[in-house]
Order: structure tokens, then sequence, then C-alpha cells
């Protein structure tokens, strides 16, 4: 059962030798294809086999030498969601079947096996799981595969259980492979270095990451590591964050960037580099060309990691006491639309907290209500991490600063009645100020068997809560009064065709968008663009400026995030920048681009990275000293 091929080195030798390109995804290719979601994949080992065998030389032309099978979900309990756990032992067999077919001797096939206590079956009986692990490895051991690879992991207990049941099984190489679940936040060096040390001892050949983040967020997961990691290193990253557009979700992060980014992990010990979600074969290609060659510089020590996370992008309660129509018009305050027709106008993006602990997010809106911002703006989970209700937030920012929120709304989260009902605790709460969004898709968030229900597009959401304006309910059905709301639409300008998308942006002001907010803009040239494209909009533009913390921030934004792109001064002169003085440059160059911004734009919008809110203050109080406003 152990699965040779005496034709080359056993993987482990190979593994020491030199470095070894892996492939990239197979469920997203499928799905670029025109595949649909909703399916099983790993069926089609069985139902589609020169589909996948396709793949599968796509890769290995592309330069892969470690080819996986399509059997990441090909367990008892996955498959049985489909009505196909009778056909597991036949469609890992067949995965190991079409990639075996579709490479040369000088490759090796590896098989996949996916943890199975994620989402729903995460309270699943140990002895259940252990059942469909031992079934699974079996089925792929028996057909001959050269190791066997665990991926996207979130649980070392579960990592464990399957990487004894792999050893008791089989000789075969066992790589390990964590999900890194939190692209945000500095690791935990010292957790993570234990669990590796466990996995070591435990027999497990290979240990590294794949998954749920793109490059840069696997490379912080490794610099985070305290001490040397004593076994050859794998790294598997997603290309990027997905984007969702119209309907479909795409990946912006390109192979250049993952040709770049193979070097960095090989000098940091990685000795096998493959892609993950989103990665195809012109990424697998550009990491074959980058390391074909390359002797690998000593390991880095490792280093704590400073944050690269992006973050996403009132008056006081009135008397309770009943007052009439016109007194309440009388009494409200203007809103940034009629502000920003007068002059200029900040509002300054903050995320609420991944946690429990809200006080340096009511730190930072205090702080920027002593800058005279003009309004505070909360994303609705950005990214499809959950964060704290932004609705809770602006109540309290508006209760206890007494500053004006803005929230995000995604159409991702809640169907129709769930939104209505949202926007009606909105009125309620006399919060009147919103912006319509699509939202990241949730399969690619921190809780990714989440339902994305899209019910509404943008569009349709913007329809939607303007006839709320009119007194009426999303069925049609009359409301007793009118609500208030101010609704804004996001503008993504750092497309190739900016004609086009300023076309999109007319058909959401048509739908009832009464202002634009864009996406961050580092280019003058660009900034001057936008301005002339959308000089006969008939509403407010506010212009997207969001300071950079450091360079490698400046990097994981431009090639990693859709909608978000940077010059190439902006990257040279953010190189090699952390802490105090990458900060101090991002300041310099938002700056610039407010210089750049103001005589076009009487909007601008602040957005804030890792809640480094002063940084949003010190802008805030350049724009008024530009303004002259004391």
């Amino acid at each position: 059962m152990n699965g040779l091929n005496h034709a080359k080195p056993d993987l482990r030798e190979a593994l020491e030798q030199r470095i070894l390109t892996g492939d990239g995804a197979m469920g997203t290719y499928l799905y670029q294809m025109g595949f649909p979601v909703g399916v099983s994949y790993e069926e089609f080992n069985v139902i589609r086999p020169h589909v996948i065998e396709n793949i599968h030389r796509r890769y290995y032309d592309a330069g892969a030498r470690v080819i996986e099978t399509n059997t990441f979900s090909a367990n008892f309990e996955k498959l049985s969601k489909y009505g196909l756990e009778g056909e597991m032992e036949a469609i890992n067999r067949a995965g190991v079947r079409a990639a075996r077919a579709a490479i040369g001797a000088d490759a090796y096939v590896v098989g996949a096996v996916g943890s199975i206590r994620d989402g729903k079956l995460k309270n699943l009986r140990t002895a259940k799981v252990s059942d469909a692990y031992k079934r699974q490895m079996h089925a792929l051991l028996d057909e001959g595969v050269d190791g066997l690879l665990l991926e996207t992991f979130y649980d070392l207990d579960e990592m464990m259980l399957a990487l004894r049941i792999a050893k008791a099984a089989s000789s075969v190489p066992v790589i390990c492979q964590f999900a890194v679940e939190d692209v945000g936040r500095t690791q935990d060096g010292n957790g993570m270095k234990s669990a590796f040390d466990q996995l070591q001892a435990a027999g497990a050949d290979v240990v590294g990451f794949n998954c749920r983040s793109g490059p840069n967020g696997i490379m912080r997961a490794i610099d985070s590591i305290n001490g040397p990691i004593g076994l050859p290193l794998s790294v598997y990253p997603n290309a990027g964050i997905p984007d969702y557009v119209d309907g479909k979700y795409t990946y912006s992060t390109g192979p250049e960037y993952f040709a770049e980014m193979a070097r960095r992990f090989a000098d940091r010990g990685a000795r096998l580099i493959g892609g993950c979600c989103g990665t195809t074969p012109e990424h697998i290609a550009a990491i074959s060309a980058a390391l074909d060659g390359y002797v690998p510089q000593a390991v880095l020590p490792s280093a704590a990691a400073s944050p690269q996370e992006i973050i996403h992008v009132q008056p006081p309660a009135k008397p309770a006491e009943a007052v009439s129509t016109a007194q309440q018009e009388a009494e409200r305050e203007p809103s940034i639309v009629d502000l920003v027709r007068k002059r200029h106008t900040v509002i300054v993006e903050l995320d609420p907290p991944r946690d429990l602990d809200i006080r340096k997010f009511m730190d930072g809106a205090a702080a920027l209500k002593d800058a005279n911002a003009d309004a505070v703006t909360m994303a609705d989970n950005s990214l499809a991490v959950t964060r704290m209700s932004n609705i809770a937030l602006a109540a309290l920012v508006q209760e206890r600063v007494g500053i004006r929120p803005l929230v995000h709304i995604a159409c991702r989260d809640r169907n129709l009645i769930g939104t209505q009902s949202h926007m009606m605790g909105l009125d309620a709460l006399d919060i009147d100020h919103i912006l319509a969004v699509t939202g990241d898709p949730a399969r690619f968030g921190d809780l990714p068997d989440s339902s994305s229900v899209y019910d509404l597009t943008s569009f349709e959401m913007i329809r939607m809560i303007k006839q709320l304006n009119e007194g009426t309910a999303f069925s049609g059905k009359p409301l007793k009064q009118k609500a208030k709301f101010i609704v804004g639409a996001a503008f993504n300008p750092n497309v190739k065709h900016l004609d086009k998308a300023v076309q999109r942006l007319e058909r959401k002001i048509t739908s009832g968008a009464d202002y634009i907010m864009t996406q961050p803009v580092y280019d003058p040239v660009l900034i001057e663009r936008i301005a002339e494209s959308t000089k006969h909009l008939s509403v407010p533009v506010f212009i997207g400026i969001m300071p950079l913390a450091s360079g490698r921030n400046a990097e994981y934004l431009h090639n990693e995030v859709p909608g978000i792109q940077l010059s190439d001064e902006v990257r040279q002169r953010m190189a090699g920048l952390e802490g105090e003085a990458g900060r101090a440059e991002g300041v310099q160059i938002a700056k610039e681009l407010l210089d750049a911004a103001m005589p076009h734009f009487n909007g601008i919008y602040l957005i804030t990275p890792f809640m480094f809110y002063d940084m949003g203050v010190q802008l805030t109080n350049y724009v008024w000293q530009k303004a002259n406003r004391n």
C-alpha cells in the first residue's frame, strides 16, 4: 500500500534536494470554465474524468511536479450531502487515475484530504470523523499515491487525528497544511510553532499553509512563527481576495506577483510552492519559471509580522415626545449631500471590531469628532469576515460621541425580509445615511459554510430603499410614514475601461443613488480622469483616499485586493518601510493625493488602515487646513 514510484526519488528526498512546484486550484478553475457551484466537483472524477485529467495536464505542462488529486471533499460525510457516499471509494480511485494519466514520470501524485470538521460538521463525533478519514485514505493509498496532503485544516486536534490515521495506514510522506484563517492579525507565533512541533513528533514530513488568504497572509503567518521549523515548508496561497462582479466570482492577483512571492517563500524555507483558490496554470507557470535554477538563501529568522489587514472599506437623539413631520425636517441637520454641495466634506471609515472590545473604535470615533470629521462610516462585515454589527456601533457613536454615522449595507447577508427589517430598524434609530454595496462572497470569509444571499443586486437595493422613502414596503404595502434615507453607491475607478465603469455608475444613479463613494485611488492622474469622467453626474462624488501603513501593506493592496491599484511610484516610495516610518510616508502620500483631489472634489472619503485612527485625524486636519476652515 506504499504506492511509491521507484523511477524517481521518494517525495521526502526530492524536497530535501530541491524546491518543487505544486499545482493550482481545481474547484475555482472548474467554476471559471463554466461549471456551476452547488455540485460535487469530486464526482467529476467518475462522470467527467477527461475534464479533470485535462486540468491536471495543464498544471503539469505549466511546470507543476506535485499534483493533487481532485478529492479534497471526497470523504463519506461530505459526499453524503450530494447522495454520493456510496461512490466514495470509486471517486477517490478515479481521482488518482486521472492525475496519474496526465503527468510524466518526473512528477508526484498526492492524495488530497480536506478537513471534515468544518462548518455544519464541526460537532461530528470523533468516531465518524475517524472512519471517514480511514476509508478515504485507504482508497487513495490502494490506488498508488506518492503521498497524502492534509489541507485546509483549522484545528490541530483534527489534524493530529488525520495524521495518525495516515501514518498507521502507510509509510508514504504526509504533508500537513493549515488554513490561514486570519489574514489581518499577527499570527500566534508560539501556538503555530507548538503545532508544527507536535505534527513533526507525530510523523509529519512537511508542514505549511494553504487557502483562506493570499500570499501576503501566508507570508505573515510564516514570519510570525517563533523559532525554526524542523521540517520542509509548503505554501499554497489563494490568488488574493475574491470579488463578486455581475454575479460571478473573480480573482485579481496576477501571476507576476506569485512569481515574486514564490522566491520570498523559498527564502523562508518553503520547499513546496503551489496555489489554492483562484490560481490557474498561468500562476503555476510563473512560480515554476521563478524557481527554475533558483538557489534559495539561508532561511530568514522569524520575526513578528506587522499588521497588513485591509480595513474596508450625528445628531443627538431626539426627545421621545412626538413631533410633526414639518418640525422634524426643520430640526434635521444638513445631510452630507447638502454639505458637500457647499464645501469640502470629510467622511472617515472605521471598521467595526472583530471581537467584543469596542474601546479603540469608540476612541477613534471621538478623535475624529474632535477633528471635525463630518461622518464616520462603517463597513458591513467587509471581506466577509465577521465583525460587530455596524448598526449597533452606529447607534453608539451617534448617542455617545455625537458624530453622524454612515452605515454600509451589503446584499450578501440578508434576504428581502432581513434587509427591509434592517432598514426599518435604522430608521427607528434615526440613522439615515447608508451605502449600498454588493458585499464580498461569504464562502471566502471566516465562516465559509455561510450562505451568500444576494436576493438583491446593489442596483435593486438602492431602488428598494428609496421606495421606503416613499412610505412603501418592499412588498408594495404602505408603511404609516416615510423613511428619510440618504443612499450612497460604491464606485471602483481602478479599472481598465473607466468609461464602462462610469456607465455602470450612471445606472446606480438612475436607481436612486444620492452620492458616490469610490474605492481608494493612488494616482493623481487617475484622480483627474475620474473628475473629468464624472463631472456630468447629478450627484456628488466622494473620492477615496486610504493612507498606506507599510511597504508590505502596499504590495498586499496592489496585488491581492480587488478594486485597488497602486502606481509604481507609490509602491517604490513605500518599499521596505514598516512601523512609524511606513505610516508617516503613507500619510505624506495621502496628503499629496489630497492636493490633487481637493480642486476637483468637495467630497473626501478617508479610509483608516488597521484602526490607526490618528492617520485619519491628521488627514482630516490637513483637509481643513487646505480648505481654510477653522
